[in-house]
């Protein structure tokens, strides 16, 4: 079985310098690794070229389109019987394409997925991040893990596809923001098995500050809704729960605010409050116990909470504007 490794590349020779190092310690080596270079001002050609004498890797330059485009420009040179999607941002286990060569012989996936993970090289921003994206506590909890909520998509930083999944698809339609939900949805509807492979994991970095996180998760928001748009059945009530966190934050400030400067008490007004506050005091002593057990550090721990209620209030927010924009008002969305 041979693998074609793509990874599209934008502006981040450091990143794809660490990246290709994790897989020069692959047990499983029956594979090639295409890099695409999406229009990038800060091309990354000698720190792919150093790699040739450790790699079968081959560098592509197309103009700026996005992601999406990006892996379909590496999908047409590729030679593997299956492709494996990286973003730029990860490191690979050595064991990861054994675990995944072993899963396609007992399940017979035609495309599959992997969770991520945090390596203890990451920051302490970075590895907060990484268990707030994973965490069962936030939207963690409806991504690729065990026990994931309904179907599941596999996503783009850690994603394979047979031969005959790209043939029958045409690979990515969306250039960019949550284009690879869209993909996954089509290929489940095309009657291919999808799956899981949790042992299949890969160290991913994403952002490295809050406001970097922030803009992210915003924009995973708006994503929910432009995959609404296409595929109206796909939006389920867990998906929403973030707007409703974003929407009861607001208004238990409004009710706090409001007893603050009311002349006289305001009896279920304060009661409300009081209850508000208390539920989300537990949350977060949930959030920090939950993430110090699991990252064994209180400073991480700490920064986990910050992470937390960065993605919750980003993807919230971002969910609620663009359902404001092109449901309630349908304003037209830009073509992809």
């Amino acid at each position: 079985m041979f693998f074609s490794i793509i990874i599209p590349l934008y502006n981040r020779p450091q990143e794809i310098k660490e990246l290709l190092e994790s897989l020069t310690h692959q047990r499983y080596t029956s594979f090639e690794v295409i890099v695409v270079e999406d229009g990038s001002s800060v091309p990354a050609k000698r720190v792919v070229e150093d790699f040739k004498d450790r790699l079968d890797v081959r560098y592509l330059v197309k103009d700026n389109q996005g992601q999406g485009f990006a892996r379909n420009h590496g999908f047409a040179y590729a030679k593997g019987d299956y492709f494996i999607v990286f973003d730029s941002d990860v490191l690979v286990p050595e064991d990861y394409l054994h675990h995944v060569q072993t899963a396609i012989g007992q399940h017979g996936w035609d495309a599959f997925g992997g969770p991520d993970a945090a390596h203890p090289s990451f920051t302490e921003i970075q590895k907060a991040i990484s268990y707030s994206m994973t965490s069962p506590f936030t939207t963690g909890g409806i991504r690729g893990n065990k026990k994931h909520v309904g179907q599941f998509h596999p996503r783009s930083f850690n994603m394979g596809i047979s031969r005959s999944v790209y043939d029958a698809t045409g690979g990515f339609r969306l250039s960019r923001r949550s284009e690879d939900i869209e993909f996954s949805i089509r290929m489940i509807e095309a009657g291919f098995k999808v799956g899981l492979i949790p042992e299949a994991f890969v160290y991913h970095k994403r952002r490295a500050t809050f406001p970097q996180f922030f803009k992210q998760t915003n924009a995973f928001g708006k994503g929910r809704i432009d995959i609404y748009k296409l595929f109206p059945a796909e939006l389920k009530a867990v998906h929403m729960l973030p707007a409703f966190f974003v929407l009861a934050l607001a208004t238990l400030l409004l009710l706090n605010l409001s007893v603050f400067i009311a002349e006289e008490r305001l009896h279920f007004v304060s009661f409300l409050c009081v209850l508000g506050n208390t539920l989300i005091g537990i949350y977060t002593l949930l959030l920090f116990s939950h993430a110090w057990m699991s990252t064994k550090s209180w400073k991480v721990a700490g920064l986990a909470v910050v992470a937390a209620y960065t993605q919750l209030i980003a993807y919230g927010t971002g969910f609620l504007s663009s359902y404001m924009q092109h449901v309630l008002l349908k304003k037209e969305q830009q073509s992809a």
